[in-house]
Parts: C-alpha cells; sequence; structure tokens
C-alpha cells in the first residue's frame, strides 16, 4: 500500500526505532518490534487470526510516521498514542469498541494498513479503540492507538 499519513489527531507521543536494510515499511503502517521495526505483514501467521492478533498485540509499537525503503539503514518514527483513519471492511462500530490488526483473504498474513473490530472481552487482541461511531457501516474507523511495547496497550477493564 502506498504511503498515505493516517494521523487524524491527539498527541503521538512518537519513538525511534531502528529498521533493517531490507525491511519496508511505509508510512501508515501498524508496526510491532523484533529486534528492529517490522510491518504487521512481516508477522509469522499462527493457527488462526486470533492468534496472529494476540502475537502482534504483544509486540505492537504504533503507527510509521515515516517510510522505510529497501535498503535505507536510517531508524524511523514510529507514533505509539494518537487517533489514526484505518481501513476496514464495511462494519458499523461504536465508540470505545476495540479495535485489532485484520488479516488477508488467505487468510495467511496480516494487513499493514486494515483492521477490524475484535470482541471486547478479549484486550489482548486489540491495538486500540474506536474513537468515532460508525453506523451507518463504513468502510474506514478512527482508532485511539495505544503501543503495548512503550504504554502497556489495550488491557482488560477493571
Amino acid at each position: 500500500m502506498a504511503n498515505t499519513m493516517r494521523w487524524r489527531y491527539g498527541e503521538t507521543n512518537p519513538v525511534v526505532l531502528p529498521v533493517a536494510s531490507a525491511t519496508v515499511i511505509e508510512i501508515g503502517d501498524l508496526v510491532y518490534l523484533d529486534t528492529t521495526a517490522k510491518p504487521a505483514g512481516d508477522l509469522t501467521y499462527g493457527a488462526s487470526l486470533a492468534a496472529t492478533q494476540e502475537a502482534f498485540h504483544d509486540s505492537f509499537v504504533g503507527v510509521a510516521m515515516q517510510q522505510s525503503r529497501a535498503g535505507d539503514t536510517q531508524d524511523i518514527r514510529v507514533a505509539t498514542t494518537g487517533v489514526f483513519e484505518f481501513a476496514c471492511a464495511s462494519a458499523t462500530f461504536d465508540v470505545g469498541a476495540r479495535i485489532g490488526v485484520d488479516d488477508n483473504a488467505g487468510p495467511s498474513a496480516l494487513l499493514n494498513q486494515q483492521v477490524i473490530a475484535v470482541n471486547n472481552a478479549n484486550p489482548e487482541l486489540s491495538i486500540g479503540y474506536c474513537a468515532k461511531r460508525v453506523n451507518p457501516a463504513g468502510t474506514s474507523v478512527l482508532v485511539d492507538v495505544i503501543g503495548t511495547v512503550t504504554h502497556a496497550g489495550p488491557q482488560a477493564a477493571a
């Protein structure tokens, strides 16, 4: 997917992360940390979408604010918080609904810039919360992103 600035508002609390020279990251990619920054699609797909979402949640940093082309060796800035607009399959969302990273039709890989609703009872699958109600159904949603690595990510309600 082409570089897409998905940030809409809020503090981004960025971190700067190294990227391996062979890794390609686009602006707007959901990023996880595996010694270096990587886009969601690079995570090894697990036994199911839920298993893969949980693995992604555990190492989720945030949203890429800079690109890294193949061969680049510069660190990139990644937003660990803020409200971002992501593509989604046509759906309705209520404010506060948990949002997770989506997968391809295979299913064999996570998508770098697409999200899906996850069960509110499973915070370990989410990367943030719906920040604006979507009803009637829409194909984009505002997500209040919370990086797990830096801010402990979405957790179960007390």
